[in-house]
């Protein structure tokens, strides 16, 4: 499995999510997104799209943002904490989203466009380009943030390496993401779908102390939410964080069955049954993690 393969499988899913029509009108979408602390009224307060149940955590609540602040996210989906960032800087701010799937990209504009309740967000920018490679100078941020994204990426050294190239002096960083608590059994650590899942990228907890400390950060906590990972089950066959979607014609018969519509939204694009079965193979719980990550640019 090389690392080609792995990319091409989590844009070809996260391309399907973007275009599934999944939102917080969707109830198992929303208990995703709130089981990883996001409030009901800030899921109110930004377009129902840009929450597909994507999340492992909600940065923004714990990334202190102020006034007139730039922002970056880090893998920024359909746009959720683009949206909720931009509210807490203000116009005299900017919230930047930054994704590699095109599809993530057109849905994260067109909410940008239709906004909530027909007001348009203004003070924001979305640019389509992977995170190790930010299309963006050095020192723009006072705060880089990301959810559930940097495990996905093969080459997370240059993740960090750009994090830190794009902070000003004194920026700081609030993630969350997956990180791994113990070596993964070798059929997960070697399934595709984990990959895809965001659970078979992670590095340890120690790793990823270790990469953004190389990359010069400094002030480190990476702290263990204590949330259950096996909450993306709420989404109750609509799509989870790092659940993408699997075309079940792939799928035996028996797991086809599983992604049998509950929604309007197609088979295909459903939360796929791999990924479903892993969770009730294993106690992720056991080997993974959903960690705040926090770090300054001296």
């Amino acid at each position: 499995m090389t690392k080609t393969t792995v990319a091409n499988a989590i844009t070809t899913n996260y391309g399907r999510v973007a275009e599934s029509g999944l939102s917080s009108d969707q109830q198992g979408i929303r208990a995703v997104a709130q089981a990883f602390g996001y409030a009901p009224h800030e899921l109110e307060s930004i377009p129902t799209e840009a929450n597909m149940g994507l999340s492992c955590g909600n940065p923004t609540a714990t990334a202190n943002l102020k006034a007139g602040e730039v922002v970056i996210d880090l893998g920024c989906g359909g746009g959720l904490d683009v949206f909720l960032a931009a509210a807490k800087v203000g116009p005299s701010g900017k919230a930047i989203g930054i994704d590699m799937t095109p599809q993530m990209i057109d849905l994260a504009r067109k909410n940008a466009r239709h906004g909530t309740n027909g007001n348009p967000v203004t003070n924001v920018e979305f640019h389509l380009a992977k995170i190790n490679q930010l299309p963006l100078a050095a020192g723009t941020a006072d705060c880089i943030i990301s959810n559930c994204v940097i495990n996905l990426a093969p080459d997370k050294p240059a993740v960090f390496g750009e994090i830190s190239r794009v902070l000003k002096p004194g920026g700081r960083v609030a993630i969350s993401d997956i990180a791994l608590k113990k070596r993964l059994p070798a059929d997960l650590e070697n399934n595709i779908s984990a990959h895809v899942g965001c659970i078979a990228g992670a590095i340890s907890i120690e790793d990823y102390e270790k990469g953004l400390r190389d990359a010069g950060l400094e002030h480190l906590q990476i702290i263990d939410s204590c949330k259950d990972l096996n909450a993306y089950a709420q989404a109750d066959n609509q799509s989870a964080c790092c659940s993408p979607t699997m075309d079940s014609s792939t799928l035996p018969i028996a797991d086809s069955n599983c992604c049998a519509p509950q929604t309007s939204t197609p088979v295909e694009d459903l939360v796929h049954a791999q990924l479903t079965q892993l969770l009730n193979q294993y106690d992720i719980n056991e080997y993974a993690a959903s960690v705040y990550v926090y770090a300054i640019k001296p």
